[in-house]
């Protein structure tokens, strides 16, 4: 009688062991048939892909890309309140930290002089997508990644830069004396 005991209990691990393994692919399955705790929101708080050409293909006066190469590229196209909402992105530049030498500001047009660390370029036409007072966040190789309407909060802007400059660390990268460096 213990050997048949022995077996029915060695059966019924081995039964619990296959539920611990199920139970997590179960579990899954009905979140994605049922939509049970699956967020339906994004994360981002700008517009994701704006409909935008990349940044070598703006009608600037000045390019600046030689200036901007490999870096996220904050762009913004003054507007009415072109002083202080520069004046702001120059402060949300300053709050990433460490992370700030990876980020390089762009301001097209606006009569005030560059602050510092910033680029300024001037439309040489207006294209269609012209927006004023909007802000342009670009990758590294010049594409629209997020943009932002004046109203946006600067804390929503820097928690989106503080995530896509988390999910995309820097890579180092060899200058031409062939030393490693940012």
């Amino acid at each position: 009688m213990s050997q048949a005991r022995s077996i029915r209990f060695s059966r019924l691990k081995l039964l619990a062991l296959m539920a611990l393994f199920a139970l997590p692919l179960l579990a899954a399955w009905s979140m994605v048939t049922f939509r049970v705790g699956i967020p339906e929101q994004r994360t981002a708080h700008g517009e994701l892909a704006p409909d935008l050409p990349t940044l070598a293909a703006w009608p600037l006066q000045e390019p600046p890309a030689a200036a901007l190469a490999g870096d996220w590229v904050l762009a913004f196209d003054c507007g009415e309140r072109c002083e202080a909402l520069a004046d702001q992105w120059w402060r949300l530049h300053r709050a990433l930290g460490r992370e700030a030498p990876r980020v390089s500001r762009l301001r097209v047009g606006g009569e005030a002089a560059a602050l510092p660390g910033e680029t300024l370029a001037t439309w040489e036409e207006t294209p269609a997508w012209h927006a004023p007072d909007r802000l342009w966040v670009l990758d590294p190789q010049g594409l629209p990644v997020l943009a932002y309407g004046p109203e946006v909060s600067p804390r929503d802007v820097l928690d989106d830069v503080n995530r896509l400059l988390r999910m995309n660390p820097e890579v180092l990268r060899l200058d031409e004396r062939g030393l490693a460096g940012r």
